[in-house]
């Protein structure tokens, strides 16, 4: 995920495919509210409240059929 595409993300739902320290891979449904230093802040609806991901550890995403939370 490049930093310019990060940006257009912003207000918008994905869907993301997420790997942890661990190795555990995980498809989420998050809510952008920004980046800062390779972290994107989200609500993830997966988890049920915030979040934070590493970029680096997205291994895949698309915008969501939803193209905003509410």
């Amino acid at each position: 995920m490049k930093p310019k595409d990060i940006e257009k993300l912003i207000g918008e739902v994905v869907e993301i495919i997420y790997e942890d320290k661990s190795g555990k891979i995980t498809q989420r449904r998050i809510e952008v509210h920004g980046h800062k230093a390779g972290l994107l802040r989200t609500t993830c609806f997966t988890s049920g409240g915030p979040r934070v991901f590493r970029v680096e550890r997205i291994l895949a995403w698309r915008r969501d059929k939803v193209s905003h939370a509410g």
